[in-house]
């Protein structure tokens, strides 16, 4: 397989990056790992006119904690976040899951943002990113604007960028010193995208009540779906087996996950409901 003729280009700051991409519009793609965009590229579900890489732009590769909200680059690689202290002490839901993503070689290229950007309705960094209220910065020649988690994820493959911007960074809430997380996931093969996955964040008080709630599943939908309706079974009470079958049962509702030749929509419901149990118990300790 070979992809379709296309201009390259690699500027060394953003503002290169950003008239490039300005300059292709919608016939533009940005290029940082390459792990999803050139498979794509052969197998020709993709044709841009341009592809404009950011992997000379260093500015773009940081891992940093601003305003409460730990920051992270459009180039700070997967396997670079995964190895960070400062990702397992602010944000250790991110931390859980980096291991589950891909595997060493291909952690090494990815991005978080690029992954982010992709919008695979089967990958488990955007699970991350709507369970926290992550915010995306979204950078073109006309300026920044930011874009929820809520909003950003629109459909397989479709996010909610204009032509000529580009994910200049995303913003995860820090997490409190006592917040409790866990992930399950599970995959046709070991490394491979998940079929169904589970992110949980917990806050639990000194008595043992849940005072913060954060769930999201992959395979649910065409997008990670926030289970807010399970969330809320907890709020104000101790997370128990019971408790957490409860908030499974809360959630089944909320999912409308396909078919395809790896699992039906059955299994993919059936799946995410123990896990969500699984993983609020893993959470909680009990």
């Amino acid at each position: 397989m070979k992809p379709p003729v296309f201009e390259f280009s690699a500027p060394t700051h953003l503002s290169g990056v950003l008239e490039r991409l300005a300059h292709y519009g919608d016939e533009g793609r940005v290029l940082a790992g390459g792990q999803s965009l050139v498979p794509l590229l052969n197998m020709r579900m993709a044709s841009p006119r341009g592809l404009v890489s950011i992997n000379h732009c260093d500015e773009l590769s940081y891992i940093r904690v601003v305003d409460g909200c730990l920051t992270i680059g459009a180039l700070t690689r997967q396997q670079e976040a995964n190895t960070s202290e400062l990702v397992k002490s602010a944000c250790p839901l991110l931390a859980a899951v980096l291991p589950e993503v891909g595997c060493r070689a291909s952690r090494n290229r990815s991005t978080i943002c690029g992954s982010l950007a992709h919008a695979d309705p089967c990958a488990e960094l955007p699970a991350v990113a709507v369970a926290l209220d992550a915010m995306f910065v979204v950078r073109s020649q006309q300026g920044m604007r930011e874009i929820d988690a809520a909003e950003f994820f629109v459909s397989e493959l479709c996010n909610s960028m204009e032509p000529g911007e580009m994910l200049e960074a995303v913003r995860l809430p820090v997490a409190k010193a006592d917040s409790r997380v866990a992930f399950s996931k599970i995959s046709s093969r070991g490394h491979g995208f998940a079929l169904a996955a589970v992110a949980t964040q917990l806050d639990i008080a000194a008595d043992g009540t849940c005072t913060s709630a954060r769930i999201a599943a992959v395979g649910g939908g065409a997008t990670p779906i926030r289970l807010v309706d399970a969330e809320q079974t907890l709020i104000g009470r101790r997370v128990s087996e019971d408790a957490a079958r409860a908030a499974a049962d809360a959630a089944l509702p909320m999912l409308d996950p396909s078919s395809d030749l790896h699992a039906d929509s059955g299994y993919r419901r059936r799946v995410i409901g123990k896990m969500v149990r699984q993983t609020l118990c893993q959470a909680a300790g009990v």
